[in-house]
């Protein structure tokens, strides 16, 4: 039975809006940022790993040499967007990175036609400029700050990665179930975040409980529902869609900033969020 878009794009938002809390937590979790990225990917594969050998006893077929290194890519790609947007909250503020990090539909529009032969429509193209215009009216004025300038080149990195992240989930999840796919994708970016650390000399172990319960919520959270939800979402839309609606993150982060950090919104800020929203609804309202 198809699945309609209405209900592929309330299971986003609930993404979305779970996805929001991962800024906030990384902010106040006391740690190296590589230190978090890793334990956020260890936590995420421990906990899927009785599920992923459960579903592989039915889907084992479809797990090809092939697919398993477009997995091993994809955990790269993912690894690196955790690297380099995780690090940038250290250096600018956190609207202003998830802002920034979500810019990757423009990324994601301008891989994809060469790649998966998915060409956005003029409405698409619409909706990503609007959204765009959103996203540059709440990040502009840290745009202007000097001090920032590093934080900010390392979100916009962050969202390159991601966009390779999402263009390779959309050519893996044709052929496979969502368990098949997130498992070998997350298990292999956990391993690679841990190289990282290794080679940065991070420690992993030492910290307060209250470090490793935030990590272990971020992977429950953010990543087994957030990222889980986009990754299953990309099995029925375009990748430059599903790039697209995950600007959503910004709005629920401006809100949480508000609520858990004291930091209310501007009213630029408001006015972003707005446009932002305007562009996700021409996405997710076309016939």
């Amino acid at each position: 039975m198809p699945i309609s878009r209405t209900r592929i794009f309330i299971v986003l938002l609930f993404g979305i809006s779970v996805a929001s809390f991962a800024s906030i937590i990384i902010r106040i979790t006391p740690a190296p940022s590589p230190m978090i990225a890793t334990g956020r990917m260890f936590f995420t594969s421990i906990i899927l790993t009785p599920f992923f050998i459960k579903n592989l006893q039915s889907h084992r077929h479809e797990l090809t040499p092939a697919r398993w290194r477009w997995a091993l890519l994809a955990g790269i790609f993912l690894a690196g967007h955790f690297i380099l947007w995780i690090e940038s909250l250290k250096h600018t503020t956190v609207v202003s990175s998830v802002v920034l990090v979500a810019m990757n539909p423009i990324f994601v529009a301008l891989i994809a036609p060469p790649l998966l032969k998915e060409r956005l429509s003029l409405r698409g193209w619409l909706a990503i400029l609007i959204a765009f215009l959103g996203a540059t009216l709440i990040a502009g004025p840290t745009l202007k700050s000097a001090t920032l300038t590093s934080g900010n080149f390392l979100s916009l990195g962050g969202a390159l990665c991601a966009a390779c992240y999402v263009i390779l989930g959309r050519k893996l999840r044709a052929g496979l179930s969502l368990l098949n796919y997130i498992y070998p994708v997350y298990t292999f970016a956990a391993l690679f975040l841990l190289l990282f650390a290794l080679v940065s000399h991070t420690p992993l172990l030492g910290y307060p409980p209250k470090t490793y319960l935030l990590v272990l919520l971020l992977a429950i959270g953010p990543q087994i529902i957030g990222h889980t939800s986009f990754n299953w979402a990309l099995k029925f839309l375009p990748a430059p869609v599903v790039a697209m609606s995950i600007l959503g993150e910004p709005i629920g982060t401006t809100i949480l900033s508000a609520l858990l950090l004291n930091q209310p919104p501007t009213i630029l800020e408001l006015a972003g969020g707005l446009l932002i929203g305007t562009g996700i609804y021409l996405v997710a309202s076309k016939p």
